[in-house]
């Protein structure tokens, strides 16, 4: 696996992990197994134009749209046994961390990654309890004729995604703290966030020497560094197609919250 780090704004950033080709070419779990006979079936439902179906699924994709990006960010990252089953030698190596360096200064990167992998972990915790609890009192709702049983079906997936996000953050919180990551400043990063810092702060030019603009970001307010139409270049740049929804929503949400008055 590879781990992406992706201001979204001055002061946010999306975390997001890759697998790498071979573990790709690993046999699926059975959690995975699941996961892509749902989207599979999602995908089918979207096609539908009337009916309950359809109606399941526009409400589905809204709920998906105001999850925190953090969470999704967060459940990208697989398990360290699940990671640990598709390479043995995982938790013995460093992983890559692939960063705009002007945007991020290098010193600062291992506490901004500390503070992702811990600052949520009681929140799924804590929610993803709650939603098992709500499990068994939804489910009589399953006895009613014809109505689906949405209710239960929406928060055993609430819970299985808090479960994800705290795995993964312990993961994180475990490749931390034992020094096993890998800072890279990705070239390619930089040539599109000098143009997106310079556009967003009016100290600041594309040209400006790295450690100089990543010090102009670190002393600004917090303000948005990318658009929308920015996320696909960063699927395209990273060589991560799956990257584009992430930052999408991420941008989204973050520009959202920027607009909201103090």
């Amino acid at each position: 696996m590879r781990l992406f780090l992706i201001p979204i704004s001055t002061r946010r950033a999306l975390i997001y992990s890759r697998p790498l080709n071979k573990d790709l070419s690993k046999e699926l779990s059975l959690t995975d197994k699941i996961s892509d006979k749902v989207a599979e079936i999602w995908a089918r439902w979207e096609e539908v134009e009337k009916g309950w179906k359809k109606h399941v699924v526009t409400w589905g994709n809204k709920v998906q749209q105001q999850i925190p990006y953090e969470e999704w960010g967060l459940k990208s990252i697989p398990s360290f046994n699940a990671q640990r089953r598709l390479d043995e030698s995982h938790g013995t190596k460093k992983i890559n961390v692939f960063f705009p360096g002007n945007a991020i200064k290098a010193e600062k990167l291992t506490s901004i990654l500390r503070t992702i992998a811990t600052e949520r972990q009681d929140l799924h915790r804590r929610k993803m309890w709650w939603s098992a609890i709500g499990c068994p009192i939804t489910a009589p709702i399953a006895l009613i004729p014809v109505i689906p049983n949405i209710p239960f079906f929406y928060l055993v997936y609430r819970s299985w995604s808090h479960l994800r996000a705290l795995n993964g953050s312990k993961h994180l919180e475990f490749l931390v703290e034992k020094d096993l990551l890998n800072p890279i400043s990705s070239p390619e990063l930089e040539k599109l966030y000098a143009s997106r810092v310079s556009r967003s702060l009016d100290n600041t030019h594309a040209e400006k020497p790295t450690p100089e603009m990543a010090e102009d970001v670190e002393k600004s307010d917090d303000r948005l560094l990318l658009q929308y139409s920015d996320a696909k270049k960063l699927a395209t740049i990273l060589d991560a197609p799956e990257l584009a929804l992430e930052a999408e929503r991420a941008i989204i949400q973050v520009e959202g919250k920027l607009k909201q008055p103090n």
